[in-house]
């Protein structure tokens, strides 16, 4: 008999779990907070894995985002997990609820804007998150970030978390123009980013050098030299292999001066980045592609 999709997610989900459930079952005779530990390990590096199918992956972000964050509550300084969770918030918001938002505007711009607000709320969970283990892994570092002047040293461990603050910051800024004390905290956000450059400018194959480039594009006295230059640097982290990279300089630099012949090259450029079997950038690249697809779609329409 021919698996279902809920079958196939099912699967998936308790073979996922079974380390995990093994763990669990040796409370009886280990320390709680050991085996609470070795779990927010588990959930942490299953955030990691590879998945290019996006539905499978949108009806499991869902049980793993609530798991994951009942075993962060009572740890909220596990670095590993809170990256994980911050990132999946920021990752679900983005690739699930905003982008359904945009591709529904024009026919139900009520609901799309229901789903900008609930977007903007699940990065605010994922920042919050990304926060709350930065301030209790240096003690401190809310009042350091908000000091213009002052550059907290960010240790290896924690530029996950960094980044994924200040990328889940960004999301919820970008969605709440009509709220300025949100849109007021974007100098924090774009520190915190800039923290994290200062440490490795090249986290996430380019994934921290297009964050950087869409901050430059947004703040007050930022330039389009400078924008282009990030994301240039994005494009050559990627090597070809970030879907996401294209589609940052077409939005970021493409779209907005009104250069439809540079914006479709890029995104018809992240449409055809192929991903190599068990590639950790499958999901972010399949979310990249649908959303390269969808904007050549619209090409017309916003040109």
């Amino acid at each position: 008999m021919a698996h279902t999709p809920t079958a196939r997610l099912r699967q998936r989900i308790l073979k996922g779990l079974a380390p995990i459930l093994a763990l669990v079952s040796l409370a009886a005779c280990s320390p709680q907070q050991m085996v609470m530990r070795s779990v927010a390990d588990e959930l942490a590096s299953q955030g990691q894995s590879a998945e290019n199918d996006l539905e499978l992956a949108r009806e499991a972000s869902a049980f793993y985002l609530k798991f994951s964050e009942s075993v962060l509550r009572p740890q909220p300084d596990h670095t590993g997990l809170a990256a994980a969770v911050a990132g999946g918030f920021t990752q679900y918001a983005y690739a699930f609820v905003a982008f359904e938002a945009d591709r529904i505007e024009a026919t139900d711009a009520k609901a799309a804007q229901r789903l900008r607000e609930r977007a903007a709320r699940l990065y605010r969970r994922g920042r919050d998150h990304a926060l709350t283990a930065l301030e209790l892994t240096r003690p401190g570092f809310r009042q350091a970030l908000a000091n213009p002047a002052a550059q907290p040293a960010l240790r290896t461990e924690q530029l996950a978390l960094a980044y994924w603050g200040a990328a889940a910051w960004g999301g919820m800024i970008s969605l709440s123009k009509d709220d300025p004390d949100t849109v007021a905290d974007l100098p924090l956000a774009i520190h915190l980013a800039q923290l994290a450059w200062r440490l490795d400018p090249g986290f996430g194959d380019g994934n921290l050098a297009s964050l950087m480039g869409s901050f430059e594009t947004a703040r007050p006295g930022g330039t389009r030299a400078s924008a282009e230059a990030y994301f240039d640097e994005a494009l050559r982290l990627g090597q070809g292999r970030s879907a996401g990279a294209f589609v940052a300089k077409a939005e970021g630099i493409a779209q907005p001066a009104g250069d439809k012949a540079a914006f479709l090259d890029l995104l018809n450029q992240a449409v055809a980045v192929t991903d190599a079997p068990g590639s950790p950038l499958a999901l972010s690249n399949e979310v990249m592609r649908r959303r390269a697809r969808w904007l050549i779609e619209s090409a017309d329409d916003l040109f």
